[in-house]
């Protein structure tokens, strides 16, 4: 009588997934974000309630959005500073289209989303040609584009803010969906769709290949080029969704909005386990960077922490990612 291996079944698989996202280090990541929500709770009562978890994930949702498109650059071994100007641009383009309209204005509401995502994905695919093509160092470029964005918003606005949207526009950042507000919703679809574009489809793990070892990529047929030139561009993407987030949330769009989320950008993705040296990263743990800052900026907050001694822990948090992330590249080395 011989006897048959059993087939592995969902559950078992489900398992094994969790046993791989906990040794690649997303397990002691989010066992670092129970530990503090629990110390917060315990100090501060009013941190455990719905509204202000609530509040923690419409606070992050514009870094978070923009966090996944800059997520899929990271992981390439490049950088991209320009998100915080592009977030500002983005809005501030459709801004000055709608501005003064109708709120019932449903035909120019849907043209302001169209041309916001537009600018986002036009300014993403210069960065990517910059880098892919014309072999430019990525964090010049970015640079270079962040102090144009930002100069070309100034310019656009002439230095002042834009109010009064229609409501098809507003409705990402202003409006609720069954009890929840809307830029959350926006944020975790925007998070599920990149994971499932990193972990299930040939264009991530392509993505993943460059980043590992672009040349090894290259000559096992992979574009190189091309996939660098999507990443920037999806980063713009994701930017412009940021910036229709944020300037729905206002109801305006200011020309000053989004200054320094490129900070905070690269810090929810570094501190969720992505890789400044590239080939390493996921959009869980960005995800739960993310979260973990803004648990860190409201807990500190209702303790009472002045803001800021808050910015200079947001700074020593990210220096401990980084330099966790330089003794992991050594060891491997």
């Amino acid at each position: 009588m011989t006897s048959t291996a059993a087939k592995p079944t969902d559950s078992d698989a489900l398992s094994s997934r969790l046993i791989r996202q906990l040794r690649s280090g997303i397990g002691p990541l989010f066992a670092a974000l129970v530990i503090i929500c629990v110390v917060l709770s315990i100090t501060s009562p009013e941190f455990l309630t719905t509204s202000t978890l609530t509040n923690i994930m419409v606070q992050v949702s514009v870094v978070g959005i923009a966090a996944v498109g800059g997520t899929f650059v990271i992981i390439t071994s490049g950088i991209d500073l320009s998100v915080g100007s592009l977030v500002a641009l983005s809005g501030m383009v459709a801004a000055t289209l709608m501005a003064g309209s109708t709120p019932d204005n449903i035909g120019l509401g849907l043209a302001g989303l169209a041309i916001a995502i537009a600018v986002g994905a036009g300014v993403g695919a210069l960065n990517g040609i910059s880098v892919a093509w014309l072999r430019l160092v990525p964090f010049i470029v970015t640079l270079a584009m962040m102090a144009m964005a930002r100069g070309l918003t100034l310019a656009i606005s002439d230095g002042r803010t834009k109010f009064d949207f229609p409501n098809a526009f507003t409705a990402f950042g202003a409006k609720s969906v069954a009890g929840l507000p809307a830029p959350m919703i926006v944020m975790l679809v925007v998070f599920l769709i990149g994971h499932v574009l990193l972990r299930k489809t040939t264009f991530g793990h392509q993505v993943f290949a460059v980043g590992g070892n672009m040349e090894a990529a290259r000559l096992a047929g992979i574009p190189v080029r091309r996939v660098i030139f999507l990443t920037y561009t999806l980063a713009g993407v994701t930017a412009a969704i940021a910036g229709i987030v944020l300037a729905g949330r206002l109801n305006s769009a200011l020309p000053s909005a989004a200054n320094g989320l490129e900070l905070q950008v690269i810090a929810g993705i570094v501190i969720g386990g992505t890789s400044l040296a590239g080939g390493r990263g996921s959009i869980i743990g960005t995800f739960i960077g993310v979260v973990l800052i803004g648990v860190i900026n409201v807990g500190l907050s209702l303790l009472g922490v002045n803001p800021f001694w808050t910015q200079f822990i947001q700074g020593g948090v990210i220096f401990a990612a980084v330099m966790l992330d330089a003794l992991s590249q050594r060891r491997k080395n």
